[in-house]
This record gives C-alpha cells, sequence and structure tokens, in this order.
C-alpha cells in the first residue's frame, strides 16, 4: 500500500478512511485529527491552562505531546493510586516522560491523602472502580481548581467514548446521554473538561504512541477484571472490521442529532449542589461528599 499523501509505502494502514500513510505523513493526519477536533467543538484555546490527567497510558502520553507540540499551555497530572507493583510502575513512566519532553508535572499522591487504593477496596462492599473513578475525578477537578487552570483535559478515545455512548444507550440513561460529550463546560465548582482525542481510535493513538517513542504503561489495573467497557469494546471493533468508520458516524451522529435530543433532560432534573461540610467540595449527596465518605470509611473500619 502507498501513503494517500506522498506515495511513500505505508506503514499504517486505516480501512475507516479508505486509506494509509506512512510515518510523517501518519503523525500529520494524527494531528490534524486532534486539532480538527478541538476547532469543531470548541474545546479550549491557546490562551486556556490546561491541565492534562496522565495516567501513563498510551492515549493520554500521546496527547501531553501532542498538544505540546501545537503550542498549548499544558501541565500534567498524575494520581498515585498506591497500588502495589501498578502504581510505581504508571507514576515512573509518566515523571520520565515529562521529564524527557521538559513537561510540568503535579503528582498527588493517595497514601498521603488516606485513600490508598488497596485500603479503599478492602473497607468498602460496593465495586472497586467505582469508588476509584470517584476519587480520581475528585482531584482532577479540585487540582484544576485549586491551581488555576482553565480546562481539565483526559486521553479519552472514540473507543472510550463509543463503548460509554453504547452503554448509556442500551440503560436509555438519559441523563447522562444529557451531557456526553468531547465537551462539558464548567459549572457550580467543576472546571471545563474535554476530550481532544475523540475523534481518533486507541489504534490510531496506539501507532502514534510507537511512531513517536512514547514510553507507556500497559500492565491492566489488577482490579478491574470484568469491566463491561472492556466488553462493549471487544463488540465495537467486531463491528467496524464488518463496516470500516461505524463508531466515528455513530459518535457524530450522537452528537449531531442525539445529545440535542436529550437537552432537555439536563434543564429539567438538574441536581442541587451545596459546599461538602468537610472539604468544601461541591456535592449533591448530603453534607458529606462520596470521597470524604470513603476517606472516613477507610480511617474508621466498622467491625
Amino acid at each position: 500500500m502507498k501513503c494517500k499523501r506522498c506515495k511513500a509505502t505505508a506503514v499504517v494502514s486505516l480501512p475507516s478512511h479508505n486509506t494509509g500513510f506512512c510515518p510523517d505523513c501518519f503523525k500529520l493526519f494524527f494531528s490534524r485529527q486532534v486539532e480538527r477536533g478541538i476547532h469543531e467543538q470548541k474545546l479550549f484555546t491557546h490562551d486556556d491552562r490546561i491541565l492534562v490527567a496522565l495516567s501513563g497510558g498510551k492515549d493520554s502520553l500521546a496527547l501531553m505531546l501532542e498538544l505540546s507540540r501545537q503550542g498549548y499551555n499544558v501541565t500534567g497530572l498524575h494520581i498515585d493510586l498506591a497500588i502495589p507493583v501498578s502504581s510505581p510502575a504508571a507514576r515512573g513512566v509518566v515523571e520520565r516522560f515529562c521529564a524527557l519532553h521538559g513537561l510540568p508535572l503535579i503528582v498527588k499522591e493517595m497514601a498521603n491523602e488516606g485513600l490508598a487504593i488497596p485500603a479503599v477496596k478492602e473497607r468498602l462492599t460496593r465495586p472497586i472502580c467505582s469508588a476509584c473513578g470517584k476519587i480520581k475525578r475528585y482531584y482532577f477537578n479540585k487540582t484544576a481548581i485549586d491551581e488555576g487552570f482553565t480546562v481539565l483535559a483526559t486521553g479519552h478515545n472514540l473507543d472510550d467514548e463509543v463503548a460509554r455512548l453504547f452503554s448509556n444507550t442500551l440503560r436509555w440513561d438519559a441523563a447522562y446521554l444529557s451531557d456526553q460529550g468531547p465537551g462539558l463546560d464548567s459549572e457550580d465548582g467543576f472546571t471545563r473538561k474535554v476530550k481532544p482525542l475523540w475523534r481518533l481510535t486507541e489504534f490510531e493513538t496506539a501507532n502514534y504512541a510507537f511512531l513517536m517513542g512514547i514510553e507507556h504503561h500497559y500492565a491492566p489495573c489488577p482490579y478491574s477484571k470484568g469491566a463491561s467497557f472492556t466488553f462493549y469494546k471487544t463488540l465495537w471493533q467486531q463491528l467496524e472490521e464488518t463496516m470500516p468508520g461505524r463508531k466515528l458516524d455513530f459518535y457524530q451522529g450522537f452528537l449531531e442529532r442525539g445529545r440535542p435530543a436529550f437537552a432537555h433532560v439536563e434543564a429539567t432534573t438538574g441536581m442541587t449542589l451545596a459546599p461538602c461540610e468537610t472539604c468544601g467540595y461541591p456535592t449533591s449527596s448530603g453534607s458529606t461528599c462520596g470521597v470524604c465518605r470513603i476517606r472516613d470509611a477507610v480511617a474508621n473500619p466498622k467491625d
């Protein structure tokens, strides 16, 4: 196969775009897809201070590198979950990446916050993935607000977004469908959240990371076995192999026609938020936010 742009030998085949690219042209394709996604959804500008959540995986690191290459003001944020073996490896990858590229990094250690994930898992009866996600979202947003960032960016790609949309559609969860998309405006103590990789698949991001020589952490979380999103991604990958381009068509169709149809739900079922009495974080679940309740459960176990 020849590169569509320069006619050199292609190394990346993209059936969804009916094309293929050589290494340099694929990097340009990736960059333009990110740029297009930012401008189409008006995610942010070069005047914004952008906090990028860095897990150590290929997607978040690729996002950080590409945004820095495009001249955006970016700072990384890594949440050290204190999971044995997994967390030290992920943190090491993030720290080496930021040092290599001269990018600023903030690290939040959950062990110092009384929220080490192994301890949380031991004390709670609810699924650990749910609690872990709540804790990470809390510190993503809190750090962005406390440190004066105007935008929080995550490395969610098209596969992630389609799996989430599919899950919400299977349940007809109107509240979640009303605000799903690449950008969520700031309000009520929450910073603006964006997903600049929404036009790019996991395969495309993996190729970018490989071609850019990005070292990344790829071992799955030891607590995530059986996660439903993995199953949904597998289903969609099978569909994509049969019908190339279906993922992007499905997601863009939702953004253009589906999301507006659910917009009234957000307006009529908005939650009342109040500051947490312990930490001041906005919460809709009583006087104490969910993270403070988790921290209390870890600190004060009940026999």
